[in-house]
């Protein structure tokens, strides 16, 4: 799996377009480096880039875009509504794929280190990377702002983490770090901006003081005054949305301007967000609505609806949401294939694909035609007294299948483990010892995957045997092939179990993982007659 980081630099201008592509050009040109996004504001006179790449990649464009950015903007002139204290105020590098934070801790302090020398400025790290507590968050580092930032540098617990302490007039100072996925959240209010920071201030942690704190953990915010659009608006940063989700905050915004008597006209996300944002609303929503909704871009559009995240300009999925726009890494994994290649990859001179992939390939067409039986029976006049059975049946199905999709590609990875550990060098003990270690744990992995998918696949039973009783009559001979891929699945996934279970040395993990076998095989085997039984009694 190919290492992705994300980069989001915060540069200092958001009016002057020249300037604003000279930079995002500088992206651009940096190999290796995707250039996401570019959004921006007027306002606050700022632009957010959004970029992609492997951790080389985005160390250099970030130093080019600093490096384009030097001449260009001059902060003794700079005037916004958002707090700031440089020119590029802060560069936050988040993981998303095959990276750890402690990975991207190192590649902020690389960065860091490298702007300071080459572009001479001071450079202060947050976040995960912080050298000390009282530097972890931006509004702490950014106190006082760019005009406060020369008297700033002058105090020993304020010398920058890389760089001199010598104040830069023309750039002030940046702030490098990790984060988690920041949501930079707007809520459009037809108010006055006292009135948007009054309710900005209940809502963000820090509140009013600390005597005073705000309703809503892991939330920064200010109210300001949106001069383009005629609004105010409710800026507010969520800096884990596992604590805040968008949801949540709009849902206190509502519900403060109503007592106030202000209207909230929508919601914008500046710059990028993570599919789970959107699909956590679609869920809240879902559920408060008593809705039924399966297919994901429906989800994402039912919550770009309720949050009304299109009120200022048009919400564009496939440009707005992360996973759509990252580079194509996976072209190359089985389940991208069309059917005639993989049956061909599974029948070429190779070990693999094999009979684990298969297995898997043929518990996910057992979720799906079963998940289609549930689906052919709701919503259909003869059936509408099933409806409410249906939802609760469906949705699990439809999950399972998807799980189950991605398992195809786990059996493969997981014997290349194995394989690659046979190949680890043997010529010294010490180095029989690594190789003999690595290749055990290549077999744990090897006989973990297809187990797990067993388990997977004894998962859904119950479903298959509540659409037996009731589903949709003229989709019988679909359950009924749904009931033997689920079988033929877990009996597939065991055997894998089995023969890799022969060169392991462990004799209590043999023991157990063949009694945890035989238990997943009755499992199906029960099932299968079940569902088939039902059926067969049924006309």
């Amino acid at each position: 799996m190919a290492k992705i980081v994300e980069c989001v630099p915060n540069f200092s201008e958001g009016n002057d377009k020249k300037v604003i592509e000279a930079i995002a050009d500088a992206v651009r040109a940096t190999p290796g480096a995707t250039l996401l996004d570019v959004d921006p504001g007027q306002s606050t006179n700022r632009t957010v880039y959004t970029f992609v790449g492997d951790p080389e990649a985005v160390i250099e464009a970030a130093l080019n875009a600093a490096k384009a950015a030097f001449p260009l903007i001059d902060m003794r002139k700079h005037k916004g509504e958002h707090p700031r204290m440089g020119a590029l105020d802060v560069c936050p590098f988040i993981p998303i794929r095959g990276v750890t934070v402690e990975e991207c801790v190192e590649i902020s302090k690389t960065f860091g280190s490298r702007l300071a020398a080459e572009v001479g400025i001071p450079v202060f790290l947050y976040g995960a990377a912080a050298s000390q507590e009282y530097r972890n968050t931006m509004p702490k580092i950014r106190a006082g702002e760019y005009e406060g930032m020369e008297e700033k540098l002058k105090k020993p617990e304020w010398a920058p983490d890389f760089g001199s302490p010598d104040f830069v007039p023309s750039w002030g100072a940046t702030v490098t770090g990790v984060r988690k996925f920041l949501i930079a959240y707007n809520v459009n209010m037809l108010s006055t901006k006292e009135q948007a920071h009054r309710i900005a201030l209940n809502l963000r942690e820090k509140g009013r003081s600390p005597e005073q704190p705000g309703r809503l953990q892991a939330c920064q915010g200010i109210g300001w005054w949106l001069e383009e659009a005629n609004i105010a608006q409710i800026s507010l940063n969520l800096t884990d949305m596992d604590v805040t989700p968008m949801h949540v905050a709009y849902d206190e915004a509502v519900k403060d301007a109503k007592q106030l008597g202000l209207a909230v006209t929508g919601s914008e996300i500046v710059g990028l967000v993570p599919l789970s944002a959107l699909l956590d609303a679609a869920q809240f929503y879902m559920e408060r609505e008593g809705l039924f909704v399966l297919d994901d871009d429906q989800k994402v559009h039912l919550a770009i609806n309720r949050l009304g995240l299109s009120t200022l300009s048009p919400f564009n999925p496939k440009e707005r949401i992360i996973e759509y726009c990252l580079p194509d890494t996976d072209s190359g994994l089985l389940i991208n294939k069309t059917v005639k290649d993989f049956v061909r990859s599974v029948g070429a001179r190779t070990p693999a694909p094999g009979g684990g992939s298969v297995s898997a390939l043929v518990g996910a067409l057992g979720c799906g035609l079963a998940a289609m039986v549930g689906q052919l029976t709701y919503g259909k006049k003869q059936w509408e007294s099933l409806d409410g059975q249906m939802r609760k049946i469906i949705q699990p199905l439809h999950v399972a299948m998807l799980d189950t999709i991605e398992m195809i590609d786990k059996d493969t990875e997981a014997f290349n483990e194995y394989m690659a550990a046979m190949k680890l060098p043997k010529n010294s003990e010490e180095e029989k010892t690594i190789r003999s270690l690595a290749m055990q744990a290549g077999l744990r992995t090897a006989v973990g995957v297809p187990l797990g998918l067993a388990r997977r696949s004894n998962c859904v039973w119950g479903h298959l045997i509540q659409l037996a009783n009731c589903g949709n009559i003229n989709c019988k001979s679909d359950l009924q092939v749904a009931a033997r891929c689920l079988e033929t699945a877990v009996q597939g996934a065991i055997h894998n179990v089995v023969i890799n279970l022969n060169d392991i040395t462990d004799d209590d993990f043999k023991k157990e993982m063949q009694n945890a076998g035989d238990i997943e095989i009755k499992t199906a085997q029960d099932n299968k007659e079940k569902v088939l039984d039902l059926l067969n009694n049924r006309n």
